[in-house]
């Protein structure tokens, strides 16, 4: 499956956010929807033809927040959070 290079956001949590996509690593495959010899019309193994990247092949911190991510927020600090 084809893979990204990416730019993003490292959080207090550990979560790495996505803030840009910089590059695609193009697998060569027909059987991946997202690389460039994949058939677009009249695929007959559509069904079963990969649709998700493999994980980032590089991934870039531009920016390192002690703040935990949104959905960490909500379960450690906010509504979600058990009650001390």
């Amino acid at each position: 499956m084809c893979r990204l290079h990416t730019e993003g956001t490292q959080h207090g949590c550990g979560h790495y956010i996505i803030t840009r996509k910089v590059m695609k690593e193009d697998c060569l495959s027909r059987f991946c929807i997202n690389s460039n010899y994949h058939q677009e019309n009249n695929c007959p193994h559509c069904p079963n033809c990969k649709r998700y990247f493999d994980p980032d092949a590089k991934e870039t911190i531009t920016v390192r927040s002690p703040e935990f991510c949104r959905e960490c927020e909500y379960w450690f600090k906010g509504p979600g959070a058990r009650r001390r």
